[in-house]
């Protein structure tokens, strides 16, 4: 018998080949070698012949040199965490790319000489809050609430309430990042009642901040008892909100979610926030308010290992300033709109065959925002077996599992990923 590995071809025979010549170009060499050696490996085993080594490296290539890969969520959950949380708009998408080569980030064309960096999307933003008399912008939030301890309140006392110090993904906690950064911890009243007095009892000569945090991924009900933000603001003490989820301004369809306009109207000294939850932004920590607070905070020298590249630079100002982001389109889709969709979608898919159903369901802000608010909505129903076909296919499919069937919840579906789900769907159907 003829050993198989006597027919196996060189390497450099193989990568020769135009198709693997125009891949190392564009994925790298690495990613190229590597898929050819593991063709190689199945010649040499006998389970691949030697003419088909080239093809089969071409076709096990990987779509970019990035790991990641695109998803479609039909999980029904709009600021999904382990999905990425907010999709960039095409407007921020575009303001990447062209902000991926040389830019002027910290350049003055006009004058040829250094620029203050950032001041186009810091004037985006103070246009979108007009209450805030400065901004800055870090590269998330707990960094906002890290940079905020240091700059104002390193070895003093942070007043916070104890139905406030929260533990968000991952075990992370609040409070250890307060200490951490540096700040004696004062807690005040109860996990669910606290009053105006218990914070008043606790301020004292070495109180250098009264901090509320939105208890954004949680709600707590019944017995309950907070000061409002503008009671808070009689202390005469400056009090920091950490608004959490990014909101801007009031959203209609959110009466409960905290914003950051309103927050400052009440008389906040300084407001944090994420810019990927319910901006729709690329991930940044958001810093609204008193210009001497924000100007201590922006000159720390911490400030620096903070800070921002210039692609969330120009991804923010393109969210601020631009068209409306997905999450914010996905939030506000009519009910209608999205039946008519699952209907369309419903119909060709029945018309394969496939078990389908169009049904009412419930989608979720995510992302630790508006915890407990239900937003009607509408998906398709399938067999159970569709949720692992869907994740594994081309692009992959997150959908959930409810009442033992795949369900695909259209409100975190865009419409222009129609296409791509139904042939999501029917290449899966084939599986099934």
């Amino acid at each position: 018998m003829t050993d198989p590995r006597r027919a196996t071809p060189r390497v450099d025979a193989v990568l020769a080949d135009p198709r693997l010549v125009a891949a190392a170009e564009r994925l790298g060499p690495g990613l190229v070698r590597a898929a050819v050696a593991r063709a190689l490996d199945q010649v040499r085993s006998g389970r691949l012949p030697a003419e088909a080594a080239a093809d089969v490296a071409v076709a096990t290539l990987p779509a970019s040199a990035a790991g990641l890969r695109r998803v479609l969520n039909a999980t029904g959950v709009i600021v999904h965490t382990n999905l990425g949380r907010s999709a960039l708009s095409p407007a921020a998408v575009a303001a990447v790319t062209d902000a991926a080569g040389y830019t002027d980030v910290e350049f003055d064309l006009s004058s040829g000489v250094r620029a203050k960096r950032g001041t186009e999307v810091l004037g985006a933003l103070r246009a979108a809050v007009p209450g805030a008399e400065a901004v800055h912008v870090v590269n998330n939030n707990a960094a906002a609430l890290a940079l905020t301890v240091f700059a104002l309140a390193a070895g003093r006392e942070v007043v916070v309430s104890r139905g406030e110090l929260i533990e968000i993904g991952d075990g992370f906690r609040i409070p250890e990042l307060l200490t951490a950064a540096g700040a004696v911890l004062r807690e005040v009243g109860t996990t669910n009642r606290t009053r105006l007095a218990d914070y008043a009892e606790a301020i004292g000569p070495e109180t250098a901040l009264v901090m509320r945090l939105h208890p954004s991924n949680y709600r707590v009900s019944g017995f309950t008892a907070a000061p409002t933000l503008a009671e808070l603001v009689s202390l005469d003490v400056p009090v920091v909100y950490d608004i959490g989820s990014g909101l801007l301004a009031p959203e209609p369809l959110l009466p409960d979610e905290p914003d950051a306009a309103s927050a400052l109207a009440a008389g906040a000294a300084l407001v944090t926030a994420s810019a990927d939850k319910l901006l729709g932004g690329p991930q940044a920590g958001l810093i609204f308010g008193r210009t001497d607070l924000v100007t201590r905070m922006a000159r720390h020298p911490l400030a620096r290992a903070l800070r921002v590249d210039k692609l969330t630079l120009a991804a923010l100002e393109a969210t601020v300033s631009g068209p409306l982001p997905p999450t914010t389109v996905s939030l506000r889709t009519p009910v209608a709109a999205l039946r008519d969709r699952a209907q369309r979608l419903s119909a060709v898919l029945a018309e394969a065959g496939i078990d389908v159903e169009v049904v009412d369901t419930g989608s979720t802000v995510g992302g630790g925002g508006a915890p407990g608010v239900v937003l009607p909505s509408v998906g398709l129903s399938l067999p159970t077996g569709y949720a692992a076909l869907l994740r594994q296919g081309d692009p992959p499919v997150v959908g959930r599992v409810s009442a033992g069937r795949c369900l695909l919840d259209l409100r975190t579906v865009p419409p222009q990923a129609d296409e791509d789900l139904l042939t999501a769907l029917l290449s899966a159907a084939k599986q099934h």
